[in-house]
């Protein structure tokens, strides 16, 4: 949990000048922080460039998704629990807050959190006690800076009674705004060539059945081989056009499209025709004519995915398995993905923001619920 070294925080314009030297004035004082911006913007490495330049830099960080844990596992992930304090406990547990002692705990998504663990946190807030569940007396965790973000208006959502006041101005001691990709175009380059950089430097590991490994005619596994992208550059007119784009997704959206590009690419350089129609520019891409159709479920949950930058298992797992969704939304969204990916399964997990380790996990949600397409039929190469 410790930190190596500052976070890179890529790009030249006015805006990501003035943002680095906010976050090096911020990191000398141990004050409370709150970054808000787009989801995709980066807040955590903001975050994680604090505390590197801060004197807790040797000591942990500790970050934790309030939005992608249920309530009743936050409260122990963030509390700590003891053994036999509920099923599964088998041992005592420190929470993250406790793991952060010295150092930082980074909260993300703040807003997502129900009013009880705001209550909780805010005690801790303003006590330095933790109550672990299923203990009997609190603890003391003193020395803790804590850092938060999130891409909702809290003000907003105080408005409507669903945050805290008291623990906005807790929490809100410095303010800083990460500015969306849009606002800063001519970083764009810049990213793109970093994760160019990045991707091209990484073995492909390309599977001969779509699915995650390589196996002989018939079926037996074998171990896979290290293979390379042979993309290499972008041209000045694709280029241009990824300046051109908006961004919707920001820098998380950037990095996503250039991993598709190495990953897909089948030349050195990058040409206008490689990137996605939405990427194009109306000038050097014409499509013909056609009816505009009515957004589908899939549709939307297709952008939430790529464009918001959520994970399958937030934006639409629990749609499904509570029923909003049905199974047909689901083979759809799983249409979608495979086009973009070109069949490949493995690159549909990276688009709809999933872990690697999920990758059995997602493959037998979607064996198990009829939702698993034949990944042959997409795998035509341009």
């Amino acid at each position: 949990m410790r930190q190596k070294g500052s976070p890179e925080i890529i790009g030249v314009s006015r805006a990501i000048t003035e943002l680095k030297d906010e976050i090096a004035r911020v990191a000398r004082s141990d004050a409370k922080v709150l970054i808000t911006g787009e989801s995709g913007t980066g807040k955590e490495v903001v975050a994680r460039a604090i505390n590197a330049q801060s004197p807790r830099a040797h000591q942990p960080f500790v970050p934790v998704n309030c939005a992608g844990i249920p309530e009743a596992l936050l409260e122990s992930e963030l509390f700590g629990h003891v053994k036999g304090s509920f099923t599964g406990a088998y041992r005592d547990k420190p929470g993250k807050l406790e793991m952060s002692e010295n150092g930082t705990v980074f909260l993300d998504e703040i807003g997502e959190m129900t009013l009880r663990m705001q209550g909780l946190l805010l005690r801790f807030l303003e006590t330095g006690e933790i109550q672990k569940v299923g203990a009997e007396r609190p603890a003391s965790v003193r020395n803790v800076r804590v850092i938060t973000a999130t891409n909702r208006n809290l003000r907003d959502l105080i408005q409507q009674g669903l945050f805290r006041e008291d623990l906005f101005y807790r929490i809100n001691v410095i303010h800083i705004v990460v500015p969306p990709l849009r606002e800063r175009r001519e970083d764009v380059p810049l990213l793109v060539e970093h994760f160019l950089r990045k991707f091209t430097s990484r073995p492909l590991n390309r599977m001969s059945n779509g699915y995650g490994a390589a196996v002989t005619s018939d079926g037996q596994a074998l171990a896979p081989v290290a293979e390379y992208s042979p993309v290499r550059a972008i041209s000045p007119e694709a280029m241009a056009a990824l300046c051109e784009y908006h961004w919707p997704g920001n820098v998380r959206q950037v990095e996503n499209v250039v991993e598709r590009l190495v990953v897909t690419g089948r030349r050195e350089v990058i040409q206008i025709d490689d990137l996605s129609p939405e990427i194009r520019t109306p000038g050097q891409f014409h499509m013909r004519p056609r009816r505009e159709r009515r957004k589908t479920v899939a549709d939307e949950l297709f952008r939430k995915l790529r464009e918001d930058g959520e994970s399958f298992w937030t934006a639409v797992y629990p749609l499904y398995m509570n029923r909003e969704i049905t199974r047909g939304n689901v083979r759809d969204l799983i249409h979608k993905g495979l086009e973009e990916a070109r069949g490949n399964y493995k690159i549909v997990l990276r688009l709809f923001n999933m872990e690697p380790g999920d990758y059995k996990r997602f493959l037998n949600f979607l064996r198990k619920h009829d939702c698993q397409l034949p990944f042959k039929e997409y795998r035509e190469y341009r």
